[in-house]
């Protein structure tokens, strides 16, 4: 049975030196990082050429600080992992990094940050590691420090991975109680392995930010539909009638070859076996796959056309 992180030790014991260590040198990991937090600053919605000073919230070694100075923002990050920051010190990372337990809050001046970005750290707020830590009051401590030390109108982007429902309304309630607004973003929701979740928030309203993302106030989930759409606009181009594939003469000289060979029995089993993987079956399994954040083959006029039969 798997356990996840924040139930088998607190943080700063659960990453020590051998597990900060492993946690850097998986390129696996590394890449997953990468890519959420280029996902988290599609989020933000900050204007290319427009550098920022942004929170990274649990840093840890720095692969997600790694990503904001490839965008060219400034950032300072925080971690309570003596260990990933050492890593992070001894990769000579781009941004400044603090010791310290975001459950105690930010001891930052009113108006620091242009943003906030946070990569598979808030679930621990969540848990109870001693007696005297109570996650509503450590979340409430986060989110009233956080929004003190943004600017006015400020977004931030967080990506969690909770335990439960009542997890998430317990996270998304504290930071509305606390002056922020926005919501839930899922990406791939009908996929086990590849859902994401995503926390967007505004830190009150300002004009001029809100110009800047006026597109983007509440950014899109991926579902993959997006991939199935531009597909679809390629099959309608290529749909023509000139340019269809007809391939029942085939199937039928075929068949007719089969049942002189093996008799009747073989029309039997290919009907059946016509109606559960015809196109429309193939169609509507990669569009679930698509759903479910696979890498799908684009759809054509070729598709769920019948292979020929092999050499006799």
């Amino acid at each position: 049975m798997n356990h996840r992180p924040e139930q088998l030790a607190p943080a700063d014991v659960f990453y020590n030196e051998e597990e900060a260590k492993k946690y850097t040198m998986n390129s696996r990991m590394i890449e997953i990082q990468q890519e959420i937090t280029e996902r988290a600053l599609e989020i933000l919605a900050i204007p290319k050429h427009s550098p920022r000073l942004l929170l990274d919230i649990g840093c840890g070694s720095g692969i997600s600080g790694q990503v904001l100075s490839e965008y060219d923002h400034c950032w300072v990050g925080l971690d309570i992992s003596k260990a990933m920051l050492n890593v992070a010190a001894d990769r000579d990372v781009d941004g400044d990094v603090i010791h310290a337990d975001m459950g105690h809050g930010f001891g930052f001046r009113p108006g620091t940050f242009d943003g906030a970005v946070s990569i598979s750290a808030l679930q621990w707020l969540c848990s109870a590691e001693m007696k005297c830590q109570n996650p509503y009051k450590r979340l409430n401590k986060f989110f009233s420090s956080l929004y003190a030390c943004l600017i006015k109108g400020a977004r931030c982007a967080f990506q969690f991975y909770p335990s439960s429902p009542e997890q998430v309304e317990m996270i998304t309630n504290s930071a509305m109680k606390n002056g922020f607004t926005g919501g839930l973003i899922v990406d791939y929701p009908n996929s086990q392995k590849a859902k994401k979740y995503y926390l967007f928030l505004m830190a009150g309203y300002s004009e001029e930010i809100m110009n800047e993302a006026r597109q983007v106030i509440m950014p899109r989930a991926k579902t993959g539909d997006t991939d199935s759409e531009d597909d679809s606009d390629d099959d309608e181009n290529d749909s023509d009638d000139d340019e269809k594939v007809d391939i029942k003469g085939r199937q039928k000289s075929k068949m007719i070859k089969k049942k002189e060979k093996y008799g009747a029995s073989v029309k039997k089993f290919n009907n059946s076996n016509a109606k559960s993987k015809d196109k429309n079956w193939i169609m509507k399994k990669k569009d679930r796959q698509r759903k479910q954040g696979k890498s799908v083959c684009r759809d054509s006029k070729y598709s769920g056309r019948k292979r020929p039969m092999g050499f006799n």
